[in-house]
């Protein structure tokens, strides 16, 4: 069985998923961009990704969330492109990005819960990676 070629690498779909959850309340922050970044560079999984790749793969997702199924079609090619062993990993730099600025909004916690759901994460180890970023993100 050949599998079909997809438009993005695991790192992409990466990428796009923690880019998604950045605008996923309309307003793409600095402090969530600076955390992508810092995500980016410094995570083992980034080792080999081609940092120009980044506003190719940005600016598609938000071609696609202006388009009406294009929350669809973003975690079509996000489960193409990315192994199932990295969905937590997927989820797990959401939750990174959605705490970085210190606060949840409630378009963020829908989409963290639609992630959920796409990438079929049961809730217990959904919470356990929710409190795993709250606890690198709490402040003084």
């Amino acid at each position: 069985m050949t599998q079909t070629p997809t438009p993005w690498s695991p790192e992409d779909a990466l990428v796009a998923m923690m880019v998604a959850m950045s605008v996923s309340d309309e307003a793409m922050k600095t402090l969530e961009l600076l955390s992508i970044e810092r995500i980016v560079n410094n995570l083992p999984i980034f080792a080999s990704y081609d940092i120009d790749r980044l506003r190719t793969t940005s600016q598609t997702v938000f071609d696609l969330i202006e388009e009406e199924d294009g929350l669809d079609a973003l975690f079509g090619l996000v489960r193409a492109a990315l192994p199932e062993k990295l969905y937590e990993t997927a989820y797990a730099l959401c939750c990174d990005v959605a705490a970085s600025d210190g606060r949840l909004r409630e378009e963020e916690l829908r989409f963290l819960q639609e992630t959920r759901y796409e990438l079929n994460i049961d809730r217990l180890r959904t919470a356990a990676i929710e409190r795993g970023a709250r606890a690198r993100h709490m402040t003084l």
